[in-house]
């Protein structure tokens, strides 16, 4: 399993903005080799920002970098630039591979 994150640092009053650009956005995942799931996830507020972070869990690091390079990738981000002033900053990517998943016991 392979969970590719990026954090945005959204100004404040933004928010609403924010998270009706991703909420309404095609995404293109559900038909991608590998894509387990998605989250938005809304984090903590400071004086100078409200943290957010995508949260995508992939099958495979090699699903998720075969993704990067595809064209649903390239239309699921295709209108990025344009949210750029809700932005305090760059978004800041980072990439994990699963050590260990623990589940719930069957019922």
């Amino acid at each position: 399993m392979f969970v590719a994150m990026n954090r945005f640092k959204v100004s404040p009053g933004a928010e609403s903005e924010f998270e009706e650009v991703w909420t309404s956005r095609d995404t293109h995942l559900h038909a991608v080799p590998g894509f387990v799931e998605f989250h938005l996830l809304r984090g903590p507020s400071r004086e100078d920002h409200v943290l957010y972070a995508s949260h995508t869990i992939w099958r495979s690091r090699a699903d998720f970098e075969a993704w990067t390079r595809s064209e649903a990738f390239r239309l699921a981000h295709q209108r990025a630039g344009g949210s750029k002033p809700l932005y305090v900053g760059h978004p800041e990517f980072e990439g994990f591979d699963a050590i260990q998943t623990v589940t719930p016991a069957p019922a």
